[in-house]
């Protein structure tokens, strides 16, 4: 018997097996790697992520996050925030969890990210760890400092600021007080950090640390919605900002109670031009407007600016939603209630129901002042392998055309107007332009002061929103605020 061909057949059986063998090693140690690694089964991850150090995270050409030894064998590297109140709100913490940059860009700044371990195989050929890679924020370091400062010095309470780049969406300041420093929470704290944090997380009342008061927190914007139902008002009813609107009483038409201004003269007397109305701000035109238009239209044109949507500025970081409700859930009955028409008229000046982050109104700001576009924002302009490769580069992209160029001209001057004739004239001298809000927030609770704007006046170039927590109004307490940080992000 011929016992070549079986042997043959017994041969190649044996050398498809190792090939199909290979071919899963690979696909295993290849494809999947990193997913196994990640894996919430594989606990080898909470014992390793500690033992390379990660990468830096950088903001004005300096190191502002870093990982050190610690000497020990668990944890072989801590982690190390300057100035952590500060950033906080753009870097986040490492403890093994993370949030914000550290999150968004764990597996770059870990060294696990394929752009490193591809580029990188012959070292996790011979066993050596790939080193993290660095993270290069947009922030504007020295008003970064500046913006935590004046809002920690303007409220016992809660305060929050946002900057942007209008032409790029790049953020120049995104600060919030009371913050957190997250060295009390880092690897290097142990089990001493890990119960910071969950007291952090459990925090009782309004003040919540870890939500930062910039981008994650909403508030009523009050007044400064205004630019919102100005623009709708404008795109839908053909208004411009010379017609002549009444500024004069309104009587709600649910309740038989009038919508009070804060004054009945000068331009809130009785009739005005859009222009005036919006520079003395007064309710009355604007309450009347958003009646007009109606509640789902206002809501549509709210969403051009990004209102009643999440969507992320890095990835897996979201902003709080900003939002013009149509309707809400009553609590008790579990059942959506439509807004009224009472209601209606409150959310056109800003109140209501209506809610809004720093981050949100500075980006209507920024359609004001691009000609009716909203850059998308973004916190990392690049990333860089420690042989100073680059890995990630931020490119600019549209967010919305929120409104017309002709409609964001004649809003950029209306907002003028409110520095130079209108309720926030205390601000002259400051080159900036903008809107203020005093918005109540219920029996026994501060105001929401703000002010949102663009700078400089001519020729703008950033969008910027304030908001501070406390009693008085948005032009003597948010707008100083405002002008300082801009006068050191127009120093660059």
């Amino acid at each position: 018997m011929n016992m070549d061909k079986p042997l043959r057949r017994v041969a190649i059986f044996g050398l498809l097996l190792f090939f199909a063998l290979m071919a899963q090693v690979n696909y295993v140690q290849g494809s999947q790697a990193e997913s196994l690694r990640n894996d919430d089964k594989n606990t080898r991850k909470f014992a390793e992520v500690f033992n390379a150090p990660r990468g830096d995270i950088i903001a004005g050409g300096q190191v502002i996050v870093q990982s050190e030894p610690t000497g020990k064998d668990n944890p072989k590297y801590g982690r190390t925030y300057k100035n952590g109140p500060v950033y906080a709100p753009v870097t986040g913490y490492f403890n093994g969890g993370a949030s914000k940059v550290e999150l968004a860009y764990n597996s770059l700044l870990g060294g696990t990210d394929k752009r490193i371990t591809h580029q990188r195989w012959f070292d996790a050929f011979i066993g050596k760890k790939a080193e993290g890679a660095n993270v290069e924020l947009t922030l504007n370091t020295d008003a970064q400092q500046v913006a935590y400062q004046r809002l920690r010095n303007s409220t016992t309470r809660r305060a929050g600021a946002a900057v942007i780049d209008i032409k790029t969406g790049a953020v120049q300041v995104l600060a919030s007080y009371p913050s957190f420093d997250p060295n009390e929470v880092a690897p290097q704290r142990g089990t001493k950090g890990s119960q910071r944090l969950v007291e952090l997380d459990q925090a009782k009342g309004v003040i919540k640390p870890l939500i930062d008061n910039a981008m994650s927190q909403t508030f009523p914007p009050g007044s400064s919605f205004k630019t919102v139902t100005a623009a709708i008002a404008m795109e839908q009813l053909g208004l411009t900002s010379s017609s002549i609107v009444n500024t004069g009483q309104l009587i709600l038409p649910e309740s038989g109670k009038p919508l009070p201004n804060s004054h009945d003269t000068g331009n809130c007397a009785g009739r005005a031009t859009l222009r005036g109305a919006y520079a003395e701000s007064c309710n009355t035109t604007f309450g009347e407007l958003a009646l007009q238009m109606g509640i789902k239209q206002l809501n549509a044109g709210a969403t051009k600016f990004g209102f009643n949507r999440r969507f992320e500025i890095e990835p897996d970081v979201r902003p709080a939603e900003s939002d013009v409700p149509v309707a809400v859930r009553n609590l008790e009955t579990g059942q959506m209630t439509p807004t009224g028409k009472d209601g209606t008229a409150r959310s056109g000046i800003g109140q209501e129901n209506v809610r809004a982050t720093p981050l949100q109104m500075a980006m209507v700001a920024a359609a004001v002042a691009n000609e009716g576009k909203i850059m998308k924002p973004y916190l990392v302009q690049t990333v860089r392998a420690k042989d100073q490769s680059e890995l990630y580069s931020a490119e600019p992209k549209e967010f919305s055309q929120a409104i017309k160029p002709e409609t964001a001209e004649q809003l950029a001057d209306m907002m003028r107007a409110v520095v130079r004739e209108g309720t926030a004239r205390n601000l002259q001298g400051m080159n900036i332009a903008g809107k203020t809000g005093t918005a109540e927030q219920g029996d026994g609770n501060p105001n929401a002061r703000w002010f949102v704007g663009f700078a400089p006046v001519n020729k703008p170039r950033y969008a910027f929103a304030v908001i501070t927590e406390g009693p008085g109004d948005g032009a003597t307490n948010a707008g100083p605020v405002a002008g300082a940080i801009m006068a050191q992000v127009l120093k660059k």
